[in-house]
């Protein structure tokens, strides 16, 4: 009964602090999204310099994960050749700092919650970028349930009551780069066995993001902020909003080390139904009826496109763990015969 109560206890305690991560992930999610919103909106603290801003996030970022690896030593560095680095790294450090531009930019214009809506496609880009690129097989099916996302997305995006056509292309345009970079690590980094994690990710490809976006920086933003002799850098806000996002990245490590990729993808469909009630109820964006209808409709496709994805892994675990019976059963049985054929060479002499 005891050994019962304790195997119990332990169970209970993996479910709660999977829970405790999930919780901490959406907080911090949320609270990156809502206060960068804060600091681009005309609107509220009026600072629409979403270069600048990404800049200030990456500088962050980098001092504190190079610290965390070189210093601390929390986490061990990953072995990378000059070579690797400028040819695997940097493309996908110049598509990170392209998708973090843009979706900051993309707060000036739009709503959080609308915003949430278009990051629906994700799932849609990532596979027909996988697709192009081949590193995803065609299948009919899954096609149609990409095209009932763009549908409810489209329908969502009919609904919208403050519509911002430039606001969307710098939308779809991060995602778009979003979803090349995450077909890209792929491609570059896990088919050669480079697996990098959240704090090693930001160490090798924040400083290579902080050097892309010096160059749009110096032409866009650095003129404006020459001439707004007003403007006083605020630490106490950007340092907050900074470490909010690296304690994010943290969160990221957290979560899918203590739970699973797919674990991340569930807390996230929570986390965006959280923020457009967040968005339509403190800060009065307005959410219509067919708004919600047409991401409705896309969560569906999303939530079944999740529900396909891990029948696949779950297939290719237990295909994988038949190989591995079959093989040691192979394994036993030549053990065996060698032990026959000995016996047999004994009785002979």
């Amino acid at each position: 009964m005891g050994k019962g109560g304790s195997l119990s206890d332990s169970v209970l305690k993996k479910i709660l602090l999977s829970y405790t991560y999930v919780a901490i992930w959406i907080f911090l999610s949320f609270t990156v999204i809502v206060y960068n919103k804060y600091i681009l909106d005309k609107k509220m603290y009026n600072w629409p310099f979403p270069i600048s801003l990404t800049m200030i996030h990456m500088s962050f970022c980098a001092t504190l994960a190079i610290l965390l690896i070189k210093v601390f030593k929390f986490v061990e560095p990953v072995s990378m050749s000059r070579d690797v680095y400028l040819k695997s790294v940097v493309p996908i450090g110049a598509l990170y700092s392209l998708s973090l531009w843009l979706s900051n930019s993309a707060y000036i214009y739009l709503s959080v919650s609308f915003i949430q809506m278009l990051k629906a496609l994700m799932p849609v880009a990532v596979y027909s970028i996988g697709v192009l690129l081949k590193k995803e097989n065609f299948k009919s099916n899954t096609m149609a349930n990409m095209l009932s996302i763009s549908l409810g997305v489209g329908i969502a995006a009919y609904g919208e009551a403050r519509f911002d056509t430039w606001g969307v292309i710098l939308q779809l345009g991060a995602v778009a780069f979003e979803a090349t970079r995450l077909v890209m690590i792929q491609i570059l980094l896990t088919s050669k066995g480079i697996t990098l994690n959240p704090i090693t990710s930001l160490y090798y490809v924040a400083p290579c993001c902080l050097v892309f976006l010096t160059i749009p920086w110096i032409f866009v933003e650095y003129p404006v902020l020459k001439e707004t002799s007003s403007f006083h850098f605020d630490f106490v806000i950007f340092g907050t909003n900074s470490l909010c996002a690296f304690a994010l990245n943290l969160a990221v490590f957290l979560l899918v080390g203590k739970t699973s990729a797919l674990t991340m993808n569930v807390a996230g469909v929570v986390k965006d139904w959280l923020l457009i009630a967040f968005s339509w109820s403190v800060i009065k964006d307005t959410v219509t009826p067919i708004n919600l209808f047409g991401y409705g409709l896309a969560f569906l496709g999303v939530a079944y496109y999740n529900h396909a994805k891990l029948q696949a892994m779950k297939a290719k675990e237990a295909q994988k763990k038949a190989q591995q019976a079959d093989e040691e059963a192979g394994r036993l049985l030549e053990e065996r015969e060698g032990e026959g054929n000995g016996k047999r060479t004994e009785s002979g002499d």
